[in-house]
């Protein structure tokens, strides 16, 4: 199995909500840690083009840069927690990314702040593109 990580950053508010009580909107520094895996290279010998999946990524992380998080979709509906933007992000690249069917997204990782992080993995990571 071969896996590539790529990473990116956006800045953007967000209030959630804890136990019934909504905290004051704040902003973050979001840090995205995207890993995708296969288990075959290509004939250039690569599990998928770097640059091609980073493009993908930003183009993503680019539509919630400097928002409020809470007027966007999903998470109108859904608080804005890290755990679900891991899955917004997610989702969104395997709507729009166009990764080799081989090769899936393995994880995609959030950080709110320093030492503070959540992580979405589809089935343990074992869902296929």
């Amino acid at each position: 199995m071969y896996r590539v990580r790529i990473q990116g950053e956006f800045c953007a508010a967000h209030a959630i909500t804890i136990r019934g009580q909504r905290e004051p909107v704040h902003g973050h520094n979001w840090r995205v840690t995207l890993t995708a895996a296969g288990p075959e290279l290509d004939a250039d010998g690569l599990l998928v083009d770097f640059h091609a999946l980073q493009g993908a990524l930003l183009t993503v992380l680019k539509s919630m840069d400097t928002k409020d998080l809470n007027t966007m979709e999903p998470f109108r509906r859904v608080n804005p927690t890290a755990e679900h933007v891991a899955r917004h992000i997610h989702d969104e690249m395997r709507r729009g990314a166009r990764i080799p069917n081989a090769v899936r997204i393995e994880s995609v990782e959030v950080t709110e702040s320093p030492g503070c992080s959540a992580v979405y993995a589809p089935s343990g990571g074992s869902e296929s593109r």
